[in-house]
């Protein structure tokens, strides 16, 4: 593991040293933890990205994302994504649509 030297305000240590005391860490584990966040929030994003791509391909069912087709509506979709959940289907109602504007 390696040793990092930082330059920090001598108030600001005593204070970090106090607060990490009472929730019974260190600031050297505040630090690890802190730089292990920032070095994953690239991570997290790119995986984020992949989740809401994954959905908006879902969007449209299979033969309209071939062909072009236009957006079915928001109903369909999440009518699909209530049954894909089992929180609708033949027995359960589906969601209900807003009327017009």
């Amino acid at each position: 593991m390696a040793n990092l030297t930082i330059v920090i305000d001598d108030r600001l240590l005593q204070a970090a040293r106090v607060k990490a005391a009472e929730q019974g860490t260190s600031v050297n584990e505040v630090c690890r933890e802190a730089i292990a966040r920032f070095a994953q929030a690239d991570q997290e994003v790119l995986a984020r990205v992949g989740r809401l791509r994954a959905i908006a391909g879902r969007a449209l069912p299979a033969e309209g994302r071939a062909a072009g087709a236009a957006w079915p509506g928001r109903e369909r979709f999440y009518d699909e994504i209530m049954r894909e959940r089992g929180l609708a289907g033949p027995e359960l109602p589906a969601v209900r649509k807003s009327p017009a504007r």
